[in-house]
């Protein structure tokens, strides 16, 4: 018998018995938890933190965060990057976190139109279409354009992406269908004024003008620029969109109670049957094809009574307008009915937000005379 207070001779560690059961059934446990509890139990030891940070215990919590890549209908639009992280820079977005840069700057007043598209932003510059590719892990844009697209006489009004070409409206009526990767150009008269909206989808382009027409456009090889349909509208086309479906129907009229001068300045689908518009009335509206055209299924109203010159989604719970005045920015999570987050871009000096896109980790909004992008990863 050995002497009182003598160290007891060391014993191996026991497994945890945790780790005997069935991985599906660690899943399950783990599927009940939220994300600070996840999060927490990745604190324990090397092997929990990995097993916890798998997509597959994140993705039920990414599903009910903002602009996460997940979509109302399940579709996972960044799949590259871990869900994980996803939530935590959904945070980000939630609480306003975020730091500002201005990436690109020019000396006359422009009424600039934007997309992403991978690796690249495409930015209407005046009468040409420029393609800035992203420098590697950074929001930052390369200084020199890697492609210039040009074809009109006056200003590119707006411009659409479609699968290997750009088709883009200008204020000389014209519309011009470029390919991407090459110098190939097709340009033909479409309106008898400016070009104020574009879209194209399934071999057919939609245009709507000044001149208070929509058309609908042939893009079939021998029939590029036949005009397929007119509409005549009461008053000039601002914004116009291809239904996902294509299913040749023309909605005509989207809601009747509007005041006059009430004009629709974007309009974007979220799903085949749900579309979101923003405009002159200040109002962010939702609607449901599938229960009425007349009136909308939700809305929301810019605090400071100012028009709304474009609206995003992320196909979820989020929203992104921008207005009228000091370049503000607001983020809007489609279940509450007041904004989230605002960001003046232009501050002291005015401008519209003609023009906004982002991904899960970066807003970047086109001014008159700036581009500016937020970076929610480095708050």
């Amino acid at each position: 018998m050995g002497r009182q207070g003598s160290p007891r001779p060391p014993q191996a560690a026991r497994p945890s018995l945790l780790w005997a059961l069935p991985e599906e059934l660690l899943l399950l446990i783990c599927s009940y938890l939220d994300a600070q509890a996840l999060g927490r139990l990745g604190q324990v030891c090397r092997r929990l933190r990995a097993f916890s940070g798998r997509d597959l215990l994140w993705r039920r919590i990414a599903r009910g965060c903002l602009n996460s890549g997940f979509t109302q209908l399940g579709a996972d639009l960044a799949a590259g990057i871990p869900v994980k992280e996803r939530v935590k820079v959904s945070q980000n977005w939630r609480h306003g976190r975020c730091r500002r840069e201005t990436l690109l700057k020019w000396k006359r007043n422009l009424m600039p139109w934007m997309h992403l598209d991978g690796e690249y932003l495409y930015l209407s510059q005046a009468e040409d279409i420029r393609a800035y590719r992203f420098r590697p892990d950074s929001a930052g844009l390369q200084r020199r354009p890697q492609a210039i697209f040009s074809g009109h006489q006056e200003d590119v009004c707006r411009f659409v992406l479609a699968s290997s070409h750009i088709v883009s409206g200008g204020g000389d009526g014209n519309i011009v269908l470029s390919k991407v990767h090459g110098s190939f150009s097709i340009k033909f008269p479409a309106h008898q004024q400016e070009v104020n909206c574009v879209d194209c989808q399934g071999g057919i382009i939609v245009s709507g003008s000044r001149d208070r027409t929509a058309k609908v456009w042939s893009l079939s090889s021998g029939r590029v620029g036949h005009c397929l349909h007119t509409v005549q509208t009461e008053d000039r086309v601002w914004s116009i969109a291809i239904s996902p479906l294509l299913s040749g129907q023309l909605a005509t009229c989207l809601g009747t109670d509007f005041h006059r001068g009430a004009g629709v300045l974007d309009i974007v689908y979220e799903t085949p049957f749900t579309l979101l518009s923003c405009g002159h009335d200040t109002y962010i509206r939702a609607w449901d094809l599938r229960v009425s055209t007349r009136k909308c299924v939700m809305e929301w109203e810019e605090p400071h009574d100012s028009a709304l010159y474009c609206v995003r989604s992320d196909g979820n719970h989020m929203l992104a307008s921008g207005s009228a005045y000091y370049g503000v920015v607001r983020l809007w999570d489609k279940r509450q009915s007041r904004c989230l987050q605002s960001f003046s871009l232009s501050s002291p000096t005015s401008s519209p937000v003609y023009c906004l896109r982002f991904n899960t980790t970066h807003l970047y909004a086109a001014l008159a005379s700036a581009l500016h992008a937020l970076d929610f990863t480095a708050p």
